[in-house]
């Protein structure tokens, strides 16, 4: 076997037509019949379409040193399996409050950091893995120091990047790391780099480089900006700005997103706060652009922030959860909306019921509809009903996928078996989201061109770039020459 040892070389690690929305009577929203049994401050879609939720000791100083809870909500039975909570050596259980989190290549959720004390926070090095088949934590080796409120994103090469938050001693780590299973001490750390904030939303891009979009928690003064890592650890990781973000105070519990599809190289920053006001700004960057700045594009209907963005399979993007006012229910923006990106136009659609803002989440089911939870307006209030909304597109025919792999490799063509062959517009491979605090590093809409057909199949492709797709599974997608997309299925990409 290699041993990689301290580089970071992105490819040495082995473990690796436009449909427009409409606002319209057949989408909805569905408060269910039952609740969370906790505050689903952390929420990640499992590779077995079950919902993970943890919340480690919720915003709640009496609860430090207490046995902590996860769930596993089956969301077609509606029902919750409790997990023994993780135990340090010193067998006292460990706070995974304000946590960071991304998928590993086989779909289990790495998780990082955690809270070591409250007022003033201090971050845990500890690190986890969540297992999705046995529905069980499994300790790792922890980070090099402590990490709250940090920001965890996979590479290309299947290893794990983890960067800022208070450390041990709540002083803002600036040492970026990453994990690797090869590695002797599980964590090799960089150099420091500038004070890139808490939560800071960061994307994989092509090149394998690292984008920072300007969307955070809090904030430290630095502005948008691509992070090169070099080839080993001794080395500093590079940093060049990005310009043009307009009320770049505001990235305070903003969302922002790759937009879809991802081989289009364009992150979308959309809302945010800058003290208690929220802003209606919506800016987009393309990537690919030889010196990449950001350009207005046409704002929300309505000022957000502790909201969630949801990239859907018709390629649109969703919108919900947020308020005009910092942790403040009476101001929230309860009506949904859909930006589409061919034709940069926002849609009002169904409205929410209950108001959620800080501590909210929303995440993609495989069926296309979108699971919206949490809400913690102040210490100790906890918001656990749960709401499903269905967008348009599941009240029409959709297209059925047949079959198709359950395992693909990069580069490689595939056939999906579907009666409706001749009339699939799009092919999309969906990576499912892990996140918490309007932050996600995970959800990406992967496009698979199609490159024959016949009556009963399509034959299509895999890109050939681990940093387009980086390696896990995906949830894949078919949809319709009218955007109507299927449910999906589950395919692995390694």
């Amino acid at each position: 076997m290699t041993q990689p040892n301290n580089k970071t070389n992105l490819h040495e690690e082995t473990d690796l037509g436009t449909f427009i929305a409409q606002a319209t009577t057949t989408d909805k929203w569905q408060v269910l019949s039952y609740s969370a049994p906790i505050l689903p401050i952390h929420a990640a879609l499992l590779r077995t379409g079950k919902i993970f939720f943890f919340c480690g000791s919720g915003n709640d100083p009496n609860r430090l040193n207490t046995p902590y809870d996860s769930v596993v909500w089956d969301v077609k039975k509606g029902t919750f399996s409790r997990q023994a909570p993780p135990l340090d050596s010193n067998n006292q259980p460990m706070d995974l409050f304000c946590a960071g989190h991304s998928f590993r290549p086989d779909g289990q959720l790495l998780v990082a950091g955690g809270t070591l004390r409250y007022d003033p926070f201090y971050g845990s090095p500890y690190a986890l893995m969540f297992d999705p088949i046995a529905e069980k934590w499994v300790k790792i080796l922890s980070m090099n120091n402590g990490r709250w409120y940090p920001t965890v994103l996979t590479l290309g090469s299947g290893r794990v990047l983890a960067v800022s938050g208070p450390d041990k001693d709540g002083k803002l780590n600036r040492q970026p790391e990453i994990y690797s299973a090869f590695f002797p001490n599980g964590w090799n750390a960089f150099p420091r780099t500038s004070a890139l904030p808490a939560y800071a939303h960061l994307f994989l891009l092509s090149s394998g480089k690292i984008f920072y979009s300007g969307a955070q928690m809090g904030g430290t003064g630095v502005t948008p900006r691509i992070l090169t890592l070099p080839e080993t650890f001794t080395s500093s990781i590079t940093e060049t700005v990005v310009t043009g973000l307009q009320d770049i105070a505001f990235g305070d519990q903003a969302a922002s997103l790759l937009l879809p599809p991802a081989q289009d190289q364009k992150v979308m920053i959309l809302g945010g706060g800058s003290g208690k006001t929220a802003t209606k700004r919506v800016n987009i960057v393309d990537l690919k652009a030889s010196n990449p700045t950001y350009v207005a594009a046409k704002p929300l209907n309505y000022a957000r922030m502790h909201h969630s963005a949801v990239i859907l399979p018709d390629r649109t993007v969703f919108v919900c959860n947020g308020s005009q006012m910092n942790e403040d229910t009476t101001k929230s923006m309860l009506p949904a909306e859909i930006y589409n990106p061919a034709t940069n136009t926002w849609t009002v659609v169904a409205k929410q019921t209950v108001p959620r803002v800080y501590h909210s989440v929303a995440l993609l089911l495989p069926d296309g509809r979108v699971v919206a939870a949490g809400g913690n307006p102040q210490r100790r209030v906890n918001e656990l009903r749960l709401e499903i909304y269905s967008p348009a597109y599941m009240s029409r025919s959709r297209p059925v996928i047949q079959s198709a792999p359950q395992t693909v490799t990069y580069g490689q063509q595939f056939t999906i078996q579907t009666p409706q062959a001749a009339n699939i517009k799009w092919v999309s491979f969906i990576r499912p989201m892990a996140t918490t605090h309007s932050c996600d590093t995970e959800q990406r809409l992967v496009d698979a061109p199609i490159i024959s057909r016949n009556a009963t199949s399509l034959k299509v492709t895999v890109t050939n770039n681990r940093n387009i797709a980086p390696p896990g599974w995906y949830m894949l997608f078919i949809s319709n020459n009218n955007g109507t997309p299927s449910v999906a299925t589950w395919t692995q990409i390694y």
